[in-house]
């Protein structure tokens, strides 16, 4: 049998992992080596007979399991972004060795007391302050892993987590397969009005299917929102809805049994490290602190947008009169548009056709080089998982090396839905400098020539909010492995890639893709419309999930979301953005109690982009060099808040968010 790929010394531009070399038959054998490989260096650290500092202690615990991180980043990587049959049939596996692997370490009571008696000395250690940081993230790590437990309580508490991790995995398969089984083709007539690269991309899927002439649209956000918004057959709009919005609450792939399971469980883990409620546990280390302060915020937006939103469906409801219709779910955007361009002159297809999908990559590059000084290359040689991915090289203005990034943009039956970025490699500089490398991904629709893909403006901004979550990786500059780039609270993460999502919308950045001053001046004033419609859905989706971990006994998906939402008098044509049986954020991901962060970090995006918004200050090389340095390289190595007030000279202040979301006067 052939070396195993995953366990060699990767000699390829970057060591980035040679793609295609590996096959999913390859990471079972790889895992095995890996964890005892690591399971080796902890029992090496736990039984030392000297005492415990963080040199003996932290730092080799930093250091163990370089392997296995290689394999995990890996497998991971694929299993989101191109899971194929090999990869599917293993990810359950894969998913509860690691989290046993875990357990094993976190509830090894010799390493805990070594870990411990560092903790209760580091302040007379002499440590920096990184170190001091790091040492308090490991502590904790363990006691929220279940270290402080007794014999019985940690068996239970490994349970649960081997459990977790298995729901989570089925959960999201669940949610590509019923993406994966659906179909709606259309024929000419039922597709009018659907710009004309969204009506090629939909022509391509079905000819390939041998349906020359029709039109097949994918169960993505991309298809839903262009068809919910353009399509002037009213039918082929509740069509897709329905189906968008109505993903995994019921059928084969029905995931409600799986929420009630995965909350109560979150909940008895909660309970055994002595927390009163999942949030509780969720938010310790938040920027929040609480589920109470995140609440508060949610309910702050709540009501104005609540009130915002009434007052914009009565508007649409004046355009659909001529039309004979009761505004439903199915129609807000759709007559959003149409206010956009009868009133504001914004006409989204318009803008659509200028946005190429490589246009608006080279923008989110341009800007990058304006404000850091960085150069993005292309790499055709360094091996890629699908050919739709294109690898760069990412250099500094002196020409020095920063990481290799990654962009894959294009739906695929293998992929996840929705976008994210994600680590092959994590900056560090504990033995010497160590470059990241870094991953984008989102689920836009390709045309039949991938140059001549199409974005909506929203999808533009996915675009950058992904590479502003790229740039605080690759310009991350700890020490410490654990501490590097995103590895941050998770009501922080999401502020660099909100920072970023301004400048697709700056007047200079729009020039750069043909548009003209009246088309720029358009976005401007029609973006602001519906900004109550989608702060409603964001923020109902944050309300909902930050009670249903604070609920305290059993809880069934939709009778828990049909309650809440009645409790906030959730206006009838508008849903959720994410319903619970398909919130693969909080089920799937790492959002759980904690989807309010996207507007806790909103607060904070938005504050900090008022000092960029002041005349001639857009590209402003030392500010944002200041935010760089503040922001973007410090990782985990500090308090957020600290970093944030580095920034912007004080704590952040809501006005601009509300502001920019017209929920003030």
């Amino acid at each position: 049998m052939s070396p195993n790929p995953l366990l060699a010394d990767w000699d390829t531009p970057f060591g980035a992992p040679p793609f295609d070399l590996i096959e999913a038959d390859h990471f079972l054998p790889a895992l095995e080596i890996a964890m005892a490989e690591k399971m080796a260096e902890i029992r090496a650290i736990a039984d030392a007979t000297g005492p415990a500092t963080f040199d003996s202690v932290i730092a080799p615990l930093e250091r163990s399991g370089a392997a296995l991180a290689k394999v995990g980043r890996v497998f991971w990587t694929l299993s989101s972004a191109h899971g194929d049959a090999g990869i599917r049939a293993i990810e359950a596996e894969v998913s509860e060795r690691m989290s046993a692997h875990g357990t094993a370490i976190s509830h090894d009571p010799a390493l805990f007391a070594r870990v411990a008696a560092v903790w209760e000395a580091r302040e007379l250690a002499g440590l920096t302050a990184e170190q001091l940081r790091l040492v308090d993230n490991v502590y904790h790590g363990f006691v929220n892993g279940g270290a402080g437990l007794n014999p019985a309580d940690k068996a239970r508490f490994a349970a649960i987590d081997a459990r977790l991790a298995a729901l989570s995995v089925k959960f999201g398969q669940n949610v590509m397969g019923a993406v994966g089984d659906w179909s709606l083709v259309a024929d000419e007539a039922e597709v009018d009005g659907l710009p004309t690269a969204v009506r090629e991309a939909a022509a391509a899927r079905a000819a390939a299917e041998g349906l020359a002439g029709r039109y097949r649209f994918m169960l993505d956000r991309g298809d839903f929102e262009a068809v919910t918004t353009f399509a002037t057959n009213r039918e082929l709009r509740e069509t897709m809805w329905r189906a968008f919005t109505q993903r995994c609450d019921g059928s084969a792939y029905d995931n409600n049994p799986l929420v009630a399971e995965i909350v109560a469980l979150r909940r008895e883990s909660a309970a055994l490290l002595g927390h009163a409620t999942y949030a509780d546990y969720k938010l310790v280390d938040s920027m929040a602190a609480s589920p109470d302060a995140a609440h508060a915020l949610l309910m702050r937006l709540w009501g104005p947008a609540r009130e915002k939103a009434i007052v914009e469906t009565a508007t649409l409801q004046r355009l659909a009169d001529r039309d004979g219709v009761m505004i439903a779910p199915w129609d807000w955007r759709y007559y959003a548009e149409q206010v956009r361009r009868e009133e504001y002159a914004l006409d989204a297809g318009a803008v659509r056709a200028l946005l190429r999908v490589e246009g608006v990559r080279a923008a989110a590059f341009d800007v990058a080089g304006r404000l850091y000084g960085l150069r993005f290359v292309a790499r055709p040689d360094v091996p890629v998982y699908h050919p739709d991915v294109t690898a760069w090289d990412v250099r500094d203005a002196a020409g020095e090396a920063v990481g290799l990034l990654y962009t894959d943009y294009f739906a695929r039956p293998t992929k996840h839905g929705g976008a994210w970025m994600g680590s092959l490699r994590v900056q560090e500089r504990m033995d010497g400098p160590v470059l990241p490398i870094v991953y984008t991904v989102a689920n836009f629709s390709k045309a039949p020539v991938a140059a001549e893909s199409r974005l909506s403006l929203d999808e533009a901004r996915t675009l950058f909010h992904e590479f502003g979550h790229a740039l605080h990786a690759l310009l991350s500059n700890v020490t410490y492995p654990s501490l590097a780039g995103t590895a941050v609270a998770r009501d922080f993460v999401e502020f660099p890639s909100k920072f970023m999502e301004h400048w697709i919308v700056a007047p200079e950045v729009l020039r750069r893709f043909g548009m003209d001053d009246a088309m720029i001046a358009a976005i401007g004033a029609g973006d602001g419309f519906g900004q109550g419609f989608s702060t409603v859905e964001l923020t109902g989706s944050s309300i909902v999930d930050l009670a249903l971990h604070r609920a305290t006994g059993p809880v069934e998906a939709p009778a828990f979301e049909a309650a809440m939402l009645a409790e906030l008098q959730m206006p009838d044509a508008i849903v959720l953005r994410h319903r619970l049986p398909h919130f693969t954020h909080v089920f799937d991901g790492g959002y759980a109690a904690a989807y309010y962060s996207y507007l806790w970090a909103e607060v904070l995006d938005e504050d900090a982009f008022d000092s960029f918004a002041e005349p001639g200050r857009l590209f402003d090389r030392g500010l944002a060099e200041r935010f760089r340095d503040e922001v973007l390289a410090r990782g985990d190595s500090r308090d957020p808040m600290l970093s944030f007030v580095a920034f912007r000279g004080r704590g952040p202040d809501e006005a601009p968010l509300l502001r920019q979301r017209g929920l003030v006067g």
